[in-house]
């Protein structure tokens, strides 16, 4: 058995355990309301993270501003609560209108 394998195997099995014990712990740990703050706060925080990465870069470089300006556009409609397919067609016609206009 290769080392690849191994690692295959050795994450799986922590992913299922990990996922399990939400399950299994669920009533039994009562966690603090200081540390269910910070999860919730991490949890924004590496959301937050995902979608920076996702909008302004571009394999090593930037991706230029039309994505951004898109995410941009999502945002705003997404804070104005429309509904979520006019947020995604809302961030693709903007960030498509702009590349359409040549911008990067």
């Amino acid at each position: 058995m290769n080392a690849t394998l191994v690692a295959v195997l050795v994450l799986a099995a922590g992913t299922y355990a990990f996922r399990l014990a939400g399950p299994l712990l669920h009533g039994r740990v009562e966690l603090p309301a200081r540390v269910q703050e910070l999860l919730t706060a991490g949890a924004t925080v590496l959301l937050v993270g995902l979608l920076a990465t996702g909008a302004l870069t571009e394999g090593h470089g930037f991706a230029g501003w039309a994505r951004p300006a898109g995410v941009l556009a999502g945002g705003v409609l997404a804070w104005r609560k429309a509904p979520f397919a006019v947020v995604v067609v809302g961030a693709a016609a903007t960030t498509g209108l702009l590349r359409l206009a040549g911008v990067p």
